[in-house]
């Protein structure tokens, strides 16, 4: 997986309800582990901004509730930083629903802004945004 270019603080645990901003089906998800991630024994792991994370869905059509599905993380409350000195921390903790291990997202429309690490690390989830901040 590429690196992104912002020194990304993990503002999601594990267990945190966050809605789902594509038109996949699914309302609230719960984020249930941190694809790829390493943590010192006895840590538990966080997310951050465009990580690949494993969620439940929680609230959203009955046919995909209790599943669980892939995502990746395209808008987070917490501030992080970039490197040019700015800090961006958006209104709510949003992610994209992912179809196959590719990144090819499983909506096809995502409401709101996404971050400009989502588009360096997943171009396919960026294409299908309106916002990039």
């Amino acid at each position: 997986m590429k690196a992104i270019t912002a020194r990304a603080t993990e503002g999601l645990n594990l267990g945190a309800w966050v809605t789902a901003a594509d038109n996949s089906g699914a309302k609230i998800v719960k984020l249930v582990s941190v694809k790829r991630s390493k943590a010192k024994k006895g840590k538990q792991v966080a997310a951050k901004i465009s990580d690949w994370v494993k969620v439940s869905v929680k609230k959203g059509i009955p046919d995909m509730k209790g599943k669980v599905f892939d995502a990746v993380i395209i808008r987070i409350k917490k501030p992080y930083r970039r490197l040019n000195g700015e800090r961006i921390g958006f209104e709510d903790n949003a992610v994209a629903i992912l179809k196959d291990e590719k990144g090819n997202p499983k909506g096809t429309q995502i409401k709101g802004p996404i971050a400009r690490e989502v588009l360096e690390r997943w171009p396919q989830v960026a294409k299908i945004a309106s916002i990039v901040y």
